[in-house]
């Protein structure tokens, strides 16, 4: 399983879409992210992420020079990579493949042609229903294995779905059209903005000042920082490698302890393993934290479970067990992962010190405060004033525009945003038209059969289908790609059990944040921070799991009482 993994996790082209931050968000200064309006600097700055991209994940692992990889991973981002003393080496770099790798492309072919023609079709399902869910199939396993990037294989699965006649060339592009997936789209460009501004960095230096003298303080400022930014930041991935990972490697290396060496236990690994799992508990906690919270509850409407006031409805399900979750996380690791530096007294002036060279709040970051203020309160009020979603984002984007935050050559350079557009638009027009085929329905009541067979009542189906969605992440590389994948099937497995909808629909979402942290490359946020050095492989499975546990218990007798008492069953 875990050689499957870091084959997935080196090859699976999720990363495009899950690692957006380290294209966009990890090379910045302490004010503002540069962006220029010159192309050729644009594709510089592109070429320059893409050559760091693989040693920022696997360097501290791979590289037999440790402390040279550590420092060219800090400063060769201000660097041109042809005077990197990388480039220097007498190694030349392979040159990177072209076209499909053979043996992922074989096995995820295989998988819907042995679907279509050698298993045999159910007579519940039609012919058209059968050929698409072998194509779907063959699209899943390709994110998984990779054979091309991730939004050239969608491409290709959409292609195939109108060569063959399964869909037609509406029906096949209808998905792009979908609100949900344009807001998680704009959601990219708001990210962009908090870097850029350097406001997700000051607020997060404040609460270092403020709780840092101690470590465990130090966790918990950085936890309470990371939940207020996560309601109008609307990206895991790009909080920790944009805001978060920059900070615990600046006080983790002040205080003597280096990533990929033996001071890397006296306080870096303590603060990545816990920033690392309380990032997913502070997503589950706000619906707009996170791109797959909105497609959670886009694909619950495509099977018919509506959630009104969907902002607000998530905060109340989540608030309870995702605050305790949140308060707990950093004191549970401290026992069970403890640091070796237990005292901080000099993070609040090196803090202070930072604050003092970034300077007073600039025009920028009032902006940038005004108007996120503005979109999650229409996101909270929209409903009474009939204001969508993602009205309430373009209105927001509108007004970055306007007053120069961002500019037009932001939103193009992030490629990752209309790679998302493109990949995430052909996983759920494909699902979408599994659910009006009919299929999602007949494989939902094969599995409720089988659970009545054994006399389940509802509350043991929901255990077991939870507990089976959170553990099959261990074959993913991608939050959003299980939800397109696995989401909509569980959810309907739901229903056919007899568990109340809107319970359901949000406890397999609120999984789906839960289940970012168990390994290194279950997120994108996962990524970033193993990549950081400061924790070894092993550590990151057993803290994954463990905590994985204690989240289930957390959320388990907290979420049945907290749920009972909103009336969600």
């Amino acid at each position: 399983m875990e050689s499957f993994a870091l084959h997935s996790l080196s090859t699976t082209t999720t990363f495009s879409t899950c690692l957006y931050t380290r294209n966009s968000l990890l090379h910045r200064s302490p004010r503002s992210l540069p962006i220029t309006k010159s192309s050729s600097t644009a594709h510089s700055l592109s070429t320059i992420r893409s050559s760091t991209q693989k040693r920022l994940l696997f360097s501290p692992f791979h590289n037999k020079n440790k402390v040279f990889t550590s420092k060219f991973r800090i400063f060769a981002l201000d660097q041109d990579p042809n005077d990197s003393p990388l480039s220097k080496s007498s190694e030349k770099p392979a040159p990177p493949q072209k076209g499909a790798k053979l043996i992922p492309l074989l096995i995820s072919v295989s998988i819907g042609l042995i679907v279509r023609f050698a298993v045999p079709k159910p007579i519940e399902v039609t012919s058209q229903a059968w050929q698409l869910l072998s194509i779907f199939l063959s699209t899943i396993a390709g994110l998984v294995l990779s054979p091309l990037p991730v939004g050239a294989w969608a491409f290709l699965g959409l292609t195939t779905s109108v060569v063959t006649k399964t869909l037609a060339f509406p029906t096949a592009f209808s998905a792009f059209t979908s609100e949900v997936i344009w807001l998680i789209v704009i959601s990219f460009f708001f990210a962009r903005g908090f870097v850029k501004t350097g406001l997700g960095d000051r607020i997060a230096t404040y609460f270092v000042k403020w709780l840092g003298k101690s470590t465990l303080g130090l966790s918990y400022g950085l936890t309470f920082s990371e939940v207020l930014i996560a309601p109008a930041m609307p990206s895991t991935t790009a909080r920790a490698g944009g805001v978060f990972l920059p900070i615990i490697k600046s006080l983790s290396l002040s205080a003597g302890s280096k990533p990929g060496d033996a001071s890397s236990k006296k306080l870096g690994s303590y603060l990545i393993q816990s920033q690392f799992q309380c990032s997913s508990c502070s997503s589950a906690l706000f619906l707009t934290a996170a791109a797959q919270n909105l497609l959670c509850l886009k694909l619950a409407e495509e099977l018919g479970v509506i959630i009104s006031s969907p902002w607000v409805s998530w905060f109340k399900a989540a608030s309870l067990p995702a605050l305790f979750s949140i308060l707990a996380t950093p004191l549970i690791l401290y026992k069970l992962y403890p640091p070796e530096m237990k005292d901080t007294p000099e993070a609040p002036a090196v803090a202070a010190k930072k604050l003092e060279n970034m300077g007073p709040v600039t025009r920028n970051e009032w902006t940038m405060v005004g108007t996120m203020v503005l979109a999650v309160s229409l996101w909270v009020f929209g409903d009474a004033l009939g204001i969508p979603s993602v009205v309430s984002a373009m209105i927001g984007l509108s007004i970055l525009l306007l007053l120069g935050v961002l500019d037009w050559d932001d939103c193009l350079s992030e490629k990752s945003a209309w790679d998302t557009l493109a990949w995430f638009a052909v996983l759920v027009g494909m699902a979408g038209q599994l659910t009006n085929l009919g299929v999602v329905t007949w494989m939902s009541s094969c599995v409720a059969k089988v659970l009545q067979s054994v006399s389940l009542s509802w509350p043991a189906a929901f255990g077991i289908l939870q507990a089976s969605y959170f553990l099959i992440h261990y074959l993913f590389a991608s939050q959003t790609g299980h939800v397109g994948a696995l989401y909509s099937a569980f959810l309907a497995m739901h229903l056919a059990a007899g568990v109340p909808g809107t319970l359901a629909a949000l406890a397999l979402a609120f999984n789906t944040n839960l289940f970012g942290a168990i390994t290194h490359y279950s997120s994108g946020q996962a990524a970033v921070y193993y990549g950081a050095g400061y924790v070894d492989l092993p550590d990151v499975f057993k803290v994954g799991f463990t905590m994985a546990l204690i989240n289930a218990l957390i959320w388990g007798v907290t979420g049945t009482f907290w749920w009972k008492f909103l009336g969600l069953y």
